[in-house]
C-alpha cells in the first residue's frame, strides 16, 4: 500500500476515469485535509494562522468538515465495496476515522490560547485549497481553453507539493518577509507621504497599491528573466507544461521570499490601509491563480490594460515570439509601454514550458535545481 500511494505522488501521468482512481483521489485529498482540520481544532495557537482565525467562525468550519468527511466517507466506501481502487480508498476511510476518533467536527476549542506562538498556517492551507479548487475547476470546466485536459492531468502531483510546502509555511514566509523589509526598508518610511497616502478614497488607494506592487513585480519578474543566476530560481515556475489553476503553485520557495520582500517593501514605505492591503491581497490572490487557468478569456480591448489569463498564457510559451515578453501581474499597459508585449497574429500559444524542457520533473528534483549546474 505505501509503494503504490508513494507511486501516486510521484507518477507524473494524468488521472483518467475508470477504476476508482479519480474518486479515490479526491476522497483522500478530503480525508487528509479533514484529518489536518482536527489537528488545528486541538492546537490552534501553532496551527492557524492569527490574522485569519480572527476572520472566519468556528461553527462554519465544523459544517465544513462534517460535509468533507460525509463524502470522504461515502466515495472510500463505495469503491472498498466495489473493488475500486481498494488500496487508495482504504487509505482514506482509515483517516476519516482517524479523525473521527480524534473528535471531528465536534472538537472543543478552547478560546483561551496565546497569540504570539511559531505557527504553521493549516486553517490558510486548508482553506484555499478547497475555495481555490472548487472556484477555478468550476470556471475551467464552463469557459475551457482546452476541453479534453483533465483535472488531474499530467505532473499535477508535482504542482500540488509545491501547493502544499508553499501554503503551509505561510507563517514563516510572513514573518521572513516583514522582518527583512522593516530592517532594510524602515528609513524610507516617511510619515507625510504614509498620511496623504492614506488619506485617500479606498478605490484610489486600491488602484494605487496594484499599480505600485505591479511596477515592482514587473522589473523584479523581468530580472528574473535577464539575470542568469535569477533564472535558475524562476526557470522551476515556467517548467509547467500545461496551464491551469494549479500551474502557478510550481514556484521556488527561494523566489517566492524575494519577490514577496521586494513587492511588500514598497507597500510597507507608502504606509497603506489595512483595508486597501486587504482588498489587494484578495485581487492578487484571485489574478494570480486565474491567469494561469485552463479558461478562454481575452477581455477584448481591456486585454491592453488588464492582465489575461490570454496575457500570461504567452509568457509561459516557448513559441520563439514570446521568449523573455508579458511580465505584468496585473497592468497588461506595462508591457506595452516597456516594449515587452508579445506581439503575434494567434490568438494563443501552442506549447508550454522551459525552452529545451531541461528542467527536471518532481518537487525534490526541481527545489535543488537552482544549485546545480547541468542544462
Amino acid at each position: 500500500m505505501l509503494d503504490k500511494l508513494n507511486e501516486l505522488v510521484k507518477g507524473h501521468g494524468e488521472l483518467k476515469p475508470g477504476e476508482g482512481m479519480l474518486s479515490g483521489v479526491i476522497a483522500l485529498s478530503l480525508a487528509i485535509l479533514c484529518f489536518l482540520g482536527v489537528l488545528a481544532f486541538h492546537f490552534p495557537e501553532y496551527l492557524t494562522t492569527p490574522e485569519l482565525r480572527k476572520s472566519y467562525r468556528v461553527d462554519v468550519m465544523r459544517s465544513i468538515m462534517f460535509v468533507a468527511l460525509v463524502l470522504a466517507g461515502g466515495m472510500s466506501l463505495v469503491n472498498i465495496i466495489f473493488n475500486r481502487a481498494r488500496w487508495l480508498s482504504s487509505v482514506a476511510f482509515l483517516l476519516v476515522a482517524a479523525t473521527a476518533l480524534l473528535g471531528g467536527h465536534k472538537v472543543d476549542v478552547d478560546p483561551n490560547f496565546p497569540d504570539h506562538t511559531p505557527y504553521i498556517g493549516l486553517d490558510w492551507f486548508i482553506l484555499d485549497l478547497l475555495g481555490s479548487s472548487l472556484i477555478f475547476i468550476f470556471i475551467e470546466k464552463l469557459f475551457a481553453l482546452r476541453k479534453d485536459q483533465p483535472v488531474f492531468r499530467a505532473e499535477w502531483q508535482t504542482d500540488f507539493q509545491h501547493f502544499i510546502v508553499n501554503h503551509m509555511i505561510v507563517g514563516f514566509v510572513l514573518l521572513a518577509t516583514n522582518l527583512t523589509v522593516h530592517k532594510f526598508f524602515g528609513w524610507a518610511a516617511n510619515d507625510g507621504i504614509r498620511g496623504w497616502v492614506q488619506g485617500l478614497p479606498l478605490w484610489a488607494g486600491v488602484l494605487l497599491i496594484i499599480l505600485v506592487a505591479d511596477f515592482v513585480q514587473y522589473w523584479t519578474h523581468r530580472a528574473y528573466h535577464e539575470v542568469p543566476l535569477l533564472w535558475r530560481l524562476h526557470a522551476v515556475h515556467h517548467s509547467v507544461k500545461r496551464m491551469d489553476w494549479l500551474a502557478g503553485s510550481r514556484q521556488h520557495i527561494l523566489e517566492l521570499l524575494l519577490t514577496r520582500t521586494l513587492v511588500l517593501a514598497p507597500i510597507f514605505v507608502l504606509g497603506f490601509s489595512k483595508e486597501v492591503i486587504d482588498a489587494y491581497i484578495v485581487i492578487v490572490g484571485f489574478q494570480a491563480v486565474f491567469n494561469h487557468a485552463n479558461v478562454s478569456v481575452r477581455l477584448g480591448p481591456l486585454r491592453y490594460v488588464i492582465v489575461t489569463p490570454n496575457f500570461h498564457h504567452w509568457h509561459h510559451s516557448q513559441d520563439k515570439e514570446a521568449l523573455d515578453r508579458n511580465y505584468a501581474a496585473h497592468f497588461a499597459f506595462l508591457d506595452y509601454l516597456f516594449g515587452t508585449a508579445v506581439k503575434s497574429d494567434r490568438e494563443w500559444p501552442e506549447a508550454y514550458g522551459v525552452l529545451g524542457d531541461y528542467v527536471p520533473d518532481g518537487f525534490v528534483k526541481q527545489l535543488t535545481f537552482p544549485f546545480t549546474w547541468k542544462g
